[in-house]
């Protein structure tokens, strides 16, 4: 690929970037409105919560229509359907009605699938595989910003008042009007610019599935980013909140900022631990480092909790759990370069697979006892819950085999 055409798929990437912001703005923002939706959907707090996790349903499943779309069609139509399909779902939630929230939810997680492994696409064609994990760190630091507005800013206009109706409205505009710039910027891919190795594209739909599924190394990446990734989704813009006020004491608004800075965390953690695993050339010790981090973070705020705020633990802990995004840059070295869009869907089909297996597990063991048992020990045993499950991904960590620059030199001289 020429550098011209690489440096159009750079700004596209860019105009990708605000698709996956907006992707956790809308991922994020219902934590902090929960009261307002339950009113709004004539419902109750633990229905609410599910219908909430509805998102992931269609996440990890539109994950793998995703990866298969971008490799079969490119990013152009892919990542226009899938902001569109964003768009929709946030007007759908303006509707009063349980039915039409769960809806509404639905379409938010089938097109926010389309969002990083877009997104992870077009950095792949705009930028050098030594730039990589950096560029890909950057990606997920630009979403978890937008996961942070999702808290930090409509935290505050909620409590000040302001009608969510407005907020999912506008939400819906703005990606629907993503869309079309989507359309206008990304390079349209011709069979000209295709790689001598994508010859595979002219075979069936679910042959580079089949490429990505059957080696070992994709699921053990899926596992651990799941497992990585589970604290954040299902703890912090999910059920933190309720947890910091309920568990804690806090008030509403310490408690939402208080969850927030998990996401805040990592807008620096992402790039940070992407940029450490290029500059060293390996990427499993800052990935066992990372998650090591979140640990310490979390054993922190349950038996030394005037060490520091918890906002500080918290922060840190969402620092550490940018090695999460690691395994997105392993699983794309150890299989072939014609399957990354497959590769990039794998995972997250994989990674929110196991949030959603780990969402109700944990809601019915913790989720419905909030009110009743309500206390430090209901905490503590909380946290315990994603400490284990980060211990889990650690051990598995050992059975990937290293990916990184200095491997893959490593195994040209051999």
């Amino acid at each position: 690929m020429n550098a011209s055409l690489k440096k159009f798929y750079i700004i596209a990437w860019l105009f990708g970037l605000v698709f996956y912001f907006l992707d956790y703005v809308v991922r994020s923002a219902p934590a902090v409105m929960i009261p307002e939706l339950v009113n709004n959907f004539s419902t109750t707090e633990l229905k609410l919560v599910s219908l909430i996790g509805t998102y992931y349903y269609t996440y990890s499943t539109c994950s793998l229509i995703a990866g298969m779309a971008l490799d079969k069609f490119g990013g152009k139509k892919s990542l226009f359907a899938g902001a569109l399909i964003l768009g929709i779902g946030c007007l759908l939630f303006l509707a009063s009605s349980y039915s039409g929230g769960v809806a509404g939810r639905l379409l938010q997680g089938a097109g926010c699938a389309f969002a990083f492994p877009g997104c992870v696409y077009l950095a792949s064609k705009g930028f050098s595989s030594k730039s990589l994990a950096t560029a890909v760190g950057f990606t997920q630091c630009i979403g978890m910003l937008g996961g942070t507005a999702g808290q930090f800013i409509v935290g505050p206009w909620v409590e000040e008042g302001v009608n969510i109706d407005t907020f999912w409205l506008w939400s819906g505009i703005i990606t629907v009007i993503t869309a079309f710039c989507l359309f206008l910027v990304i390079p349209g891919e011709k069979q000209s610019e295709v790689q001598p190795g994508d010859a595979v594209k002219k075979v069936g739909y679910l042959e580079p599935y089949k490429i990505v599924f059957k080696n070992p190394q994709s699921w053990l990446c899926g596992i651990i980013s799941g497992l990585l990734f589970a604290p954040t989704t299902i703890f912090a813009m999910t059920w933190g909140v309720a947890f910091f006020e309920k568990d804690k004491g806090f008030m509403f608004h310490d408690a939402a900022i208080t969850s927030a800075m998990v996401a805040f965390g990592w807008v620096f953690g992402c790039p940070l631990l992407g940029f450490i695993t290029d500059k060293i050339g390996r990427r499993k010790p800052v990935l066992i480092g990372g998650a090591i981090l979140m640990i310490f973070s979390f054993l922190q705020l349950l038996y030394l909790p005037e060490l520091y705020p918890a906002k500080v633990s918290m922060f840190t802990f969402g620092l550490g759990s940018g090695a999460a995004m690691i395994p997105y840059s392993i699983i794309k070295e150890a299989n072939p370069d014609y399957v990354k869009g497959s590769a990039t869907g794998a995972i997250n089909f994989i990674t929110f697979g196991v949030t959603t297996l780990v969402s109700p597990v944990f809601s019915r063991w913790f989720g419905k006892s909030l009110e009743a048992s309500s206390g430090e020990m209901h905490f503590q045993s909380s946290l315990l819950f994603w400490i284990a499950g980060i211990v889990l991904a650690v051990l598995i960590s050992f059975l990937l085999k290293e990916t990184g620059s200095k491997a893959q030199l490593q195994t040209l001289n051999a």
